[in-house]
Order: structure tokens, then C-alpha cells, then sequence
């Protein structure tokens, strides 16, 4: 297990940017894939965005163009840079280190969530 933390929510006007941080209490070197999720009020978690060891990323389609993953081995840490905001980007959202969704079951690591509000 690694513990995550998040860092860099916050409210933002429509079209705005937002830099989510997520910092890890170990290598990730070794981590498959770090992603974050993200959770809207009366909807399931949904993955935004993941990047694999080996430096590939793939988004959900509604972020495709607007938001960029990457991930810092050296510092153990993983960023999202949100850009041109919507707001039904807002959300809860959660780092994660190989995690996943089944059911009602969180797999893998899960950072305690940082909001994010669009709104103006």
C-alpha cells in the first residue's frame, strides 16, 4: 500500500485551469499505473485519467484535449493539469496507485479526495 495526497482543488470560474498535485508516500517507480478518478454528486466514480509506468496516458473522452496526466517518478508524485474547465467538471477528485472500481469495492490506493468546483 502507499498513502496519496492530493493537493490543488478549489473553485474556478468556467474556462479556467486548475493543477491537481498528488503526492506519494513511497516510490512510485513500481507502481503500474497512477490515474485519478473523480466522483460528481449522484454519479458513479469515474477514471478522468491514467499514465503507466512506460509514460503512456489515457483520458475519458469529455477531458480528451483539456486535461494532461503525467507523473514524476524521481519525486513520487503524479499532477493533472485541467484545462478550459466545464461545469460538470466539477467533482471530488481522487489520486490513485493501480486502482480501480468494482462495485462497490475500491481497488488498489486511494488518495482522501480534493474538490473541485467550476462555477462563476
Amino acid at each position: 500500500q502507499v498513502q496519496l495526497v492530493e493537493s490543488g482543488g478549489g473553485l474556478v470560474q468556467p474556462e479556467g485551469s486548475l493543477r491537481l498535485s498528488c503526492s506519494a508516500s513511497r516510490s512510485i517507480f513500481t507502481i503500474n499505473t497512477m490515474g485519478w478518478y473523480r466522483q460528481a454528486p449522484g454519479k458513479q466514480r469515474e477514471l478522468v485519467a491514467a499514465v503507466t509506468s512506460g509514460g503512456s496516458a489515457n483520458y475519458v473522452d469529455s477531458v480528451k484535449g483539456r486535461f494532461t496526466i503525467s507523473r514524476d517518478n524521481a519525486k513520487n508524485t503524479v499532477t493533472l493539469q485541467m484545462n478550459t474547465l466545464k461545469p460538470e467538471d466539477t467533482a471530488v477528485y481522487y489520486c490513485t496507485a493501480n486502482g480501480g472500481v468494482r462495485g462497490s469495492l475500491l481497488l488498489g490506493s486511494w488518495g482522501q479526495g480534493t474538490q473541485v468546483t467550476v462555477s462563476s
